[in-house]
């Protein structure tokens, strides 16, 4: 299904930020036992594209099977972006405010730390920190152990999609103001990334927002984009979104979607094995994963399914992928597939739905105080003789 159009009634905020959330981690799953693989390699490995769940690569063997063992990636189990976004939404319900590089520092950092969750890959009980990917080990290291500046702890840090892949949340707190959603993700992320991958979190915040405005399409979600982003990011989306723009089915867009993200991509052809330069700072360089998620959103003109099935058979990191495209469209309000929500939900052992309804009822709470300091503000400016005042 696509999404509704203007003559159809546009869906709520409970609905948006739903379809991001689920959508996000329902697209985490279905790439999770790709990710790393060329596009060539996925359709040798299950005879044609991936269409929906599909078992880990090396099958049973999994337990032991390098380089992803112990994880048993596949069979609808999501992965740390899925954790890494919910363990976010728990802190925007402890806080119930806008977030800043404090916040991690304060609550998500513990989070980590100090409380066992079912951890589906694991098949087991286990600290998040035990599953989560080095990059966001960072966050232990540098904030409890290292004790740096929250601002600037993600300074030394590779540089990799680690905090766009579970940000959606800041885009959906500021949902239909991208400039807030990228200011606030920016804050957030400076705890965890530095140069352009702190960047793509900002970004990745502001098409959220954007998707989340009524009205929204692909076309005004790249736009929203190309006006925040900056240096190499920018250049990537645009042109990956250009690449995207002469393609409707992913197939086609496959192999130009990648060239066009190349020149900007430091990881280099094999993604196994990145090269010397791989992941440095950069004002040249973005990640690879947002540009070509939104350029999947463009290809698919806005359909969850479409696009996110895009992102998986891409490969390479298509769980992140996946799950950036998945919570674009599902904030565009297009329908995520009942049958993959539920089958990622019983395999995962986890309630996708509850992150979504907490993250519902604290956007509007953080809504209501935004306009109580807003008005506070005006009041004040018009005593100062600002616009409003009386002569």
């Amino acid at each position: 299904m696509t999404p509704r159009t203007e003559e159809s009634a546009a869906p709520s905020l409970e609905e948006r930020v739903t379809g991001a959330l689920v959508g996000a981690a329902v697209g985490d799953a279905l790439g999770g036992p790709v990710e790393g693989y060329s596009p060539a390699q996925i359709l040798e490995r299950h005879a044609g594209r991936v269409h929906g769940v599909v078992g880990p690569w090396h099958g049973d063997a999994w337990r032991t099977a390098r380089p992803l063992a112990p994880y048993h990636k596949g069979d609808g189990h999501v992965t740390d972006d899925t954790l890494m976004t919910h363990a976010l939404v728990r802190v925007y319900a402890q806080v119930r405010d806008h977030l800043d590089a404090y916040a991690v520092a304060d609550h998500l950092v513990p989070d980590l730390m100090t409380t066992p969750r079912w951890i589906p890959e694991l098949e087991a009980e286990a600290l998040p920190l035990h599953r989560i990917f080095l990059a966001e080990k960072w966050l232990v290291t540098r904030l409890h152990y290292g004790h740096a500046d929250p601002r600037e702890a993600g300074v030394g840090n590779i540089v990799n999609c680690g905090a766009a892949m579970y940000v959606a949340p800041v885009g959906l707190v500021n949902a239909a103001n991208p400039p807030a959603a990228y200011a606030e993700a920016l804050d957030v992320a400076g705890a965890h990334q530095s140069s352009y991958g702190r960047e793509a979190a900002g970004v990745l915040a502001a098409a959220v927002a954007a998707a989340a405005t009524p009205g929204a399409t692909p076309d005004s979600v790249v736009s929203a984009c190309l006006a925040l982003a900056k240096d190499g990011t920018r250049e990537a989306i645009e042109k990956v979104c250009e690449a995207a723009s002469r393609h409707t089915d992913f197939e086609s867009a496959l192999v130009p979607l990648r060239e066009a993200v190349a020149p900007y991509d430091t990881v280099g052809p094999d993604y196994r094995s990145p090269s010397l330069g791989a992941r440095r700072p950069s004002r040249l360089h973005a990640i690879e994963e947002l540009p070509v998620a939104l350029g999947m959103v463009v290809v698919a003109a806005g359909d969850y399914r479409h696009a996110v099935l895009g992102a998986v058979n891409y490969g390479r990191d298509c769980d992140s992928i996946a799950t950036m495209a998945g919570a674009v469209t599902g904030a565009l309000g297009s329908p995520v597939p009942e049958t993959w929500a539920k089958q990622v939900s019983e395999a995962s052992r986890l309630d996708l739905w509850e992150p979504a309804a907490t993250l519902t009822a604290v956007t509007r709470e953080i809504f209501e105080r935004d306009v109580r300091r807003r008005r506070t503000h005006e009041a004040a400016f018009a005593t100062l003789g600002g616009p409003g005042c009386s002569d």
